[in-house]
Parts: C-alpha cells; structure tokens; sequence
C-alpha cells in the first residue's frame, strides 16, 4: 500500500446522495436537510411527491469543486453524481452550476446495468449508448481529460465516482474469472465487480504516473456507505467484516467504510491510522491544503486530515454526528 489506511472511516450518512453532499461541502447531511438519498426522475417512484428538503444539493452551499475553482483550479467530476433530482435539466443545480468545468456523469445507477450503459451526459450533452463497463468508462474519460487539458501546468481537482458495486451489478467475465471455482453465480458477479472497480482505479493510478502528476497529487479513496442487501442473496454479497448492519442502518456496518490516501512525501507508505475521519473531513483537508480560507457564512462540520500525517491527532470543532430520515422502503 503506498498510503495511509483509516481504519475508522465513516460516511456521512447510511445512504449515498447525504455522504456525497457532505464530501462536497464539509457539512453533515442534517445541516443541510438531506438525509436521504434522492429520488429522481429515471427511478420508479420518480411520481411521487418529493420534499422540497430532498430534492439535491442546494446551490447557495459552496463545494469543493467551487471553492478550487476560484482558486485557479481546473475541475472535473465523472461517473455517478447524484446530487439532483431532475438531471440535466435547468430547474435544479447540475454539476457545472456547482463548481466542475468539465462533467461526464449519470443521475444515479448506469443503466440499464454496468455493461453497456445508455444514459451517461456529457457537459450537458446525452452520450448515448457506450461499449464497456461502468468504472473502466468512467476512469478513462477522467484519464482523457487530464491528457487533454488545455494547460497541463494548471493544478487539477477531480471527482471519479464509479456506480460499481451498486446495482444493477454486471462484471466483465475476465473480472470473475478468478472466482470460476465459486458455485453462486451472484457471488462471482460481487466479487467480480470489486475487481472490476480496483481495475479502473488502478488505470487511474498508472496514468498519474505516464504523466508524471503521482507527487505532486493527494489522492483519497473511500465510500459512501456500507455494502448493499441482506448479504445472502443476489449480487449484493459485500462483507461489513462482522460489523453490525448494513447500508440504510446507522450501526458501524451501514457508515464505516474504506479510507485510504496517498500523498508522496507526506504520507508514509504503508501506514495505518485508528483516528476516526468522516467525508465531511475530505473538504476541509482540501482546503488547508492548498490555504483556502473556509466558508464563514456556515458553519463547517469537517476537521482537517493533515495533523494525521504529523503523528498528531485531529482538532474537532463539531464532534461526530450521524441523524438519519430515510424514506420506507419500497
């Protein structure tokens, strides 16, 4: 491993459009009323009365992505956004209205599976039907945008945010041929797509370093909630490694998820840290990084990561605070 691994990381939240809003603001879902994920347009229940609470992200919040880009940042988000409920549409914020230049995202799943997927837009644009898979499409249209910026000496910021393992899973058969000696064909199809996924990120990681950009970037790899399903049944077979519950449940099992980064002559290789660290602690960390002031019209929930890598522990202002309103289930 060539970075630090959190052994106590936490999403925001138990679902995934509350943890990704707190990743993007260093706010808690409930400080922004979102503590569901949102419905949207391409679900089935897309009909029903959505509160005005739930719709997405609000743009009055600043992200990341905006405060970079004031910066003098060049930004980019690519793979599953689900920060609106109507997307690409102009009644509510899309990825360009909050901070990213360039974008290539679904609303929520790809679909109709991983394989294959038709409803991917680009800058606004519908792309239409793809060949491939999910996350390998996904790293490299963040690849081809980082080849193919206009001034590669500009400081860069981007979000890749690949659908799998969330459903509808469908692994490419060279990524389940490793598990061809497990009878559950839904099992194979699980494990399958977490190797898929570690594939894409690790084209990601090479093409850092084709383009000699591995020591001067802070890379964060983490989740935004825990695994999918009952775990028995199906496709949906990720192991919280016996902690209790899963996604949707406010137990470690449902919030504690992967956190690993990787800072060249920052960050010792190998190392592991029990500190705990939640999303919302991804904003502020960026923003001490590069001496961005933050936001003094809100308050900020998330501390910084950097006295971690100095072997001190972090400064809190808000303690760790998780507030659930999940809809019924279907």
């Amino acid at each position: 491993m060539s970075g630090t691994k959190f052994t106590n990381a936490y999403a925001a939240c138990t679902v995934c459009s509350p943890t990704r809003a707190s990743i993007m603001t260093g706010m808690y879902p409930a400080r922004m009323h979102l503590t569901d994920f949102i419905s949207g347009q391409n679900r089935p229940f897309a009909k029903l009365k959505i509160p005005d609470w739930n719709k997405g992200l609000n743009h009055s919040y600043t992200t990341i992505a905006e405060a970079l880009q004031n910066a003098g940042y060049v930004t980019a988000q690519v793979g599953k956004w689900h920060l609106c409920g109507t997307f690409n549409m102009p009644d509510q914020p899309q990825p360009s209205d909050h901070g990213f230049d360039h974008w290539f995202a679904t609303q929520n799943n790809a679909l109709p599976s991983h394989r294959n997927p038709d409803n991917f837009v680009r800058n606004g644009k519908a792309v239409g039907p793809l060949e491939g898979f999910s996350a390998v499409l996904v790293a490299q249209e963040a690849i081809d945008w980082l080849r193919n910026r206009d001034d590669k000496t500009e400081p860069f910021f981007l979000t890749v945010w690949t659908h799998e393992p969330h459903l509808p899973i469908e692994s490419a058969p060279r990524f389940m041929e490793p598990y061809k000696d497990i009878d559950d064909a839904g099992i194979r199809q699980h494990h399958g797509n977490i190797t898929q996924l570690d594939h894409a990120f690790g084209m990601l990681m090479k093409a850092l370093d084709d383009l000699k950009l591995t020591d001067d970037t802070f890379v964060m790899f983490t989740s935004d909630n825990g695994p999918e399903g009952n775990g028995t049944r199906g496709r949906t077979r990720g192991s919280t490694g016996g902690l209790r519950g899963r996604k949707r449940h406010s137990h470690e099992g449902g919030i504690r998820v992967p956190g690993i980064v990787r800072w060249p002559g920052r960050v010792k290789p190998g190392s592991t840290s029990d500190q705990p660290v939640i999303g919302s602690d991804i904003f502020t960390t960026i923003c001490d990084i590069v001496e961005i002031p933050l936001p003094k019209d809100r308050t900020i929930d998330g501390a910084s990561m950097l006295p971690v890598f100095e072997g001190r522990p972090i400064q809190r202002s808000e303690p760790l605070y998780w507030r659930n309103h999940l809809a019924p289930a279907k």
